[in-house]
Order: C-alpha cells, then sequence, then structure tokens
C-alpha cells in the first residue's frame, strides 16, 4: 500500500478510536468533567499524565532541537523530567489530600483571598494559552507534510477532534483517550528509532546504539557525528554547551520547576482515589516518560547524523539539486526545508559558514518526521510516525484546554461571580467555556504571535516564574499570607514576561542566533527562555518581604495547612 493510503489508514483509525473512547466515557457530571471522577488508578492515570505532558514539543521538537544543539539540548532532558520528582515529592500528594478540583481553587482557599484565586487564574490561562500554541503548530506540520493538505485544514480537523473528545467527556473522556494516545505515540517514537540504530549500529536498543560503534566500522556513533559536523565547521556535538554554563542551570531549572508548575499537569494528580495513589501516578509518569526521554537523545544523534551524509556522503562530495532524494522534495515542498543555489554550481552544499551554506532553512521540527524517510524505513513505519506525532499534540492540547475552561468556569463563574448555580448549570457552564477555548485555540493557531516557535519553553517559564511558588510556600509555610501570594505571582510573571516581549525578536530558539554570540543585553547571558527561573526567585522573594511586612494569615488557615501536611490517618489536636 502506498504512503498516502497508509497515513489515512493509520490517522483515521487512531482519530476514529479517540471519537469512540469520548462517547463510551461521556462526562455525567462536575466531578466527571473535572477529574474524571475521582477514581482513575494510579498506572492509568501516570500513562494519562505521560500522554498530557508529552506534547508535540516532546515528539516532534525535541529530538530535532537536540540534533542542532548537541549537548547543549541536554537542558530539555534533564528539566523536563526532573521536574515530575518535584511534582511526586512536594506537590501532588498535599495537593490531592486537599481535594479540590484545580489549582487555583487551591491558591484562593489557602491565601484566604478571591484576589489571589483571580491572579491565579489568569497566570493559569496565561501559561497555558502559550503553550497551546505549540501544539496548534505541531498538527499543522504533521498534517501539512503526511496528509498532504495545507496546515489550515488540517488545523481545523485537528480542533475538531479535540473539541469533541473534550466537550462531551470532560477530563474523563480526556484521561481514556490519553492512554490511547500514549500508547499510539510512544510505538510510533520507539519503532522507528529501533529501525534506524539496527541499520547504523546493529543494536535494537536506540539507547545503547547511541554508544555503539558503527557497522562495518570500529568508529563509534558518537564519535564519527563529531567528526562530520566538526569537518562542516560546527561546534563538535557532544561537549558543545548552549551559550554559558550559568545559562544552561538556569534553563534546567526553569524546565524543571516549570513542569512541576503546569497546572493541565498537577490537575491529572486530582483524578486518583486516594493521596498515596498521587504520588505513585507521578512514578509511573515518570517511567512511561522516561521510555521516550532515553529514546530522544539517540533519534538526534542518529537523525542528524544520518541527514548530513545523506546531503554529503563524503567531505567535499556535495550531491546535485537534480539529484537530491524524495523525502529532500517532500519537505520542501512544505517550506520547512528550504535550498539557495548561492554559487550557481547546481550543488547542495551544507555548511556553518553562512554565506557558503545553500540550506538556508532547516526547520527543527522537521527531523523526527523526516527521519524515517531519510533512512528509507518502510512506508507503514512513516505512517506510524504521523499518527504519533498528531497524538501527542492532541493530548496536551486537550489537557491545556480542560485547564483553562475549569478555569472559567469553576474559578471564575462558579467560584467568584455565580456561587449559587446548580451542577448541571456548571456543567453546561463548562462545555460552553471548552468551546470557547477550542475556538480561540483555533485562532492562535491561525494566527501565531511572532515568537510562537519559542512557546512551548516559554510556556513552562512563566509557569516557574508564577505559579510554582506560590504553591510551594502555600504548602510548607505557615506565614506565608495572601498579601504576600498576590505581590509574588504578580512580580514573578510580570517580570517573566517583561523580559520576553523585551527581546521577542530574537526569542526562537530553534533559531541560529543562540549559536552566536549572546545580545550584550541579556541578563547575566540568560536568555528569555531561561529567565523563568529568575522570576522564581524573584517571586520567592517578593513574597518572602510582603509577608513579613504584613497580617499573618488567620490561625485556621494554619491548621489547614498543617493538616494537609500530615499524612492520612495520624491525628494531631489541630486537625477540624
Amino acid at each position: 500500500m502506498d504512503l498516502q493510503s497508509l497515513t489515512y489508514l493509520f490517522v483515521g483509525g487512531t482519530f476514529s478510536l479517540y471519537i469512540g473512547i469520548a462517547i463510551w466515557s461521556r462526562a455525567g457530571s462536575t466531578k466527571d468533567f473535572y477529574v474524571a471522577g475521582g477514581g482513575v488508578h494510579p498506572v492509568a492515570n501516570g500513562m494519562a499524565t505521560a500522554a498530557d505532558w508529552m506534547s508535540a514539543a516532546s515528539f516532534i521538537s525535541m529530538a530535532g532541537l537536540i540534533a542542532f544543539m548537541g549537548y547543549g539540548g541536554s537542558v530539555f532532558l534533564m528539566g523536563w523530567t526532573g521536574g515530575f520528582v518535584l511534582l511526586a515529592m512536594l506537590l501532588a500528594p498535599y495537593l490531592r489530600k486537599y481535594g479540590k478540583f484545580t489549582v487555583p481553587e487551591f491558591i484562593g482557599d489557602r491565601y484566604y483571598s478571591k484576589a489571589a484565586r483571580g491572579v491565579a487564574v489568569i497566570c493559569l490561562i496565561i501559561c497555558s494559552v502559550t503553550y497551546v500554541i505549540g501544539q496548534m503548530k505541531g498538527i499543522g506540520v504533521a498534517f501539512s507534510r503526511f496528509l498532504e493538505g495545507d496546515y489550515g485544514t488540517g488545523l481545523l480537523i485537528g480542533m475538531g477532534i479535540v473539541f469533541f473528545y473534550s466537550v462531551i467527556g470532560g477530563m474523563k473522556g480526556i484521561t481514556y483517550t490519553q492512554i490511547a494516545q500514549y500508547c499510539v505515540l510512544i510505538l510510533a517514537y520507539t519503532i522507528p528509532a529501533i529501525f534506524i540504530s539496527l541499520n547504523l549500529t546493529g543494536n535494537p536498543l536506540p539507547q545503547l546504539g547511541l554508544g555503539s560503534t558503527m557497522i562495518g566500522s570500529e568508529t563509534y556513533l558518537l564519535d564519527r557525528l563529531d567528526q562530520v559536523v566538526m569537518e562542516l565547521g560546527f561546534h563538535e556535538y557532544t561537549t558543545d554547551v548552549r551559550l554559558s554554563g550559568l545559562n544552561m542551570f538556569a534553563f534546567t531549572l526553569s524546565l524543571m520547576i516549570g513542569t512541576a508548575g503546569l497546572p493541565h499537569v498537577i490537575i491529572r494528580f486530582f483524578t486518583v482515589p486516594k493521596v498515596s495513589d498521587a504520588r505513585a501516578s507521578a512514578g509511573w509518569a515518570l517511567v512511561f516518560i522516561a521510555i521516550l526521554y532515553t529514546t530522544a537523545p539517540a533519534v538526534a544523534g542518529m537523525a542528524r547524523l544520518n541527514l548530513m551524509e545523506t546531503i554529503e556522503p563524503e567531505p567535499g562530495q556535495h550531491i546535485l539539486y537534480d539529484e537530491r532524494p524524495q523525502w529532500f522534495k517532500n519537505w520542501e515542498a512544505t517550506g520547512l526545508l528550504k535550498f539557495e543555489d548561492k554559487n550557481g554550481d547546481g550543488r547542495i552544499q551544507y555548511s556553518a559558514d553562512k554565506a557558503a551554506n545553500e540550506m538556508v532553512k532547516i526547520d527543527n521540527d522537521i527531523m523526527v518526521l523526516a527521519n524515517p524517510e531519510i533512512a528509507q524505513l518502510p512506508n507503514w513505519v512513516i505512517a506510524l510516525v504521523a499518527a504519533g506525532g498528531l497524538a501527542a499534540a492532541l493530548s496536551t492540547a486537550a489537557g491545556l484546554l480542560l485547564a483553562i475552561a475549569s478555569a472559567i468556569s469553576h474559578d471564575l463563574l462558579k467560584g467568584m461571580i455565580m456561587p449559587n448555580i446548580s451542577e448541571r448549570q456548571e456543567l453546561s457552564a463548562s462545555r460552553i467555556a471548552m468551546a470557547v477555548a477550542v475556538a480561540g485555540a483555533g485562532y492562535l493557531g491561525f494566527n501565531p504571535p511572532d515568537f510562537a516557535a519559542g512557546t512551548v519553553a516559554l510556556a513552562f517559564g512563566l509557569a516557574a516564574s508564577s505559579l510554582f511558588p506560590v504553591l510551594m510556600m502555600g504548602i510548607f509555610s505557615l506565614r506565608m499570607n495572601k498579601e504576600g501570594a498576590i505581590a509574588g505571582m504578580i512580580a514573578g510573571i510580570g517580570i517573566t514576561l517583561f523580559y520576553v516581549f523585551q527581546h521577542k525578536g530574537i526569542m526562537f530558539i530553534s533559531s541560529t542566533a543562540f549559536l552566536g554570540d549572546m545580545p550584550a543585553n541579556w541578563f547575566l547571558g540568560i536568555e528569555p527562555n531561561a529567565f523563568g527561573a529568575v522570576g522564581a526567585i524573584l517571586n520567592f522573594a517578593v513574597a518572602f518581604v510582603v509577608s513579613r511586612l504584613t497580617k499573618a494569615p488567620p490561625e485556621h488557615i494554619r491548621y489547614m495547612v498543617e493538616d494537609i501536611r500530615i499524612p492520612t490517618g495520624i491525628t494531631t489536636a489541630h486537625q477540624h
């Protein structure tokens, strides 16, 4: 069967599965809609959490970023996985024990303030909307290449699928759909990696293949990659840091605490029956995520090597443009790969020298999707990758949109504006809010801001600078009050947004701007996408100072905080 037919078969089959699950798991109450009834098994919730969190950025973009950054791209691996350790140890069990539906609801109750809840809603919406833009791009990229349709058509189809299973099923439908989507995306990611690892090294495990010798040679794969990139004038793949050691530390920290502060991830831990299940869910999520994340460095290194050796089989031996491979033509048609014959010799030259480099554009996002084509794998593997990329984008988009809808319907409407509405009215409002959120995400997908390429890392930075500190202080500081929390959130997200928009012209994380000298006006050489760590430090500092200058929290709030921190089954004089 040809590639086009296989792609339609795989994508159509998975879409039908998602819709069927949504109909089967239709939400009948607000508890079903917000937290899937609170009865999801920890293993199932871990798998759903992994799919919710492993977005188009993880599936499509991350390996592409590592492929071109090399060692410097390790910030994504360390930051995005390390955040789940923080979640499991410091946040998930305590928030689950408190037992409410949303992050802003906890913040409003803990800080005894509707204003704090309102600020938290604003921060949540800013983080989630920023993040969802990246998912819309992922849907458009996958559709434009593999279904040979235009970006807009693909985006509309993706919006329609998300709308159906999110509005009908709520968190219950999203949870079971995400379990199916995890299975699709992990198979789509690992199967091509196994094939390519076998082709290059003879080792079926990509994680081991990356450190193995190549077939028919005593040369290790990474040594060969270092040699190839350096011959073309690029930095050594295995040792090149990302701008500076301080910048790499700040970027890793920003991604780590941003992961622990993302509302659409935290809300997943409200769906399990017991407090211990929340911690177990985080552990299982890390296991399921690690399968992809330990494979990603191998996918990145092998994709970079395949790309460069396909374009230039031997040093100085440039292939004719008219004889370029079919995968090259396919991706040229999308506009994500561009060639310009600068010297008029009709050959493709790819090098670090910008004046001589005729590959004027190789979008990072094509590397994972193009890798099976470059390696000449069977058509069914290429079709599976298309389905996997769409599953990753759709699963995270659904979780983000639910977080936005819940903030609007449960926190703003029910919690602040119309507290006396019935459960049926709140459920209707939730579905309307979800429909509005889908429409808003679609609009941003069609009209992305000019810094769309960096939105995913930016979303983590915004969550790190706004929500993570206030959650941590809410659980572990008896003295933290509403004035400190509100001032900290505003200061953290405010300084991060200011820094980002001041530098928005150079924010593209896929841009070669980051591979050159850092701008003189960057604070301590820290790039905008890593600035969330600085925003978080400012949030903690401002909250601490303001709380010490204002009135301590009421006594019942102090009892509530102590109760949240005490394991279930232990009684104290303060419990009430």
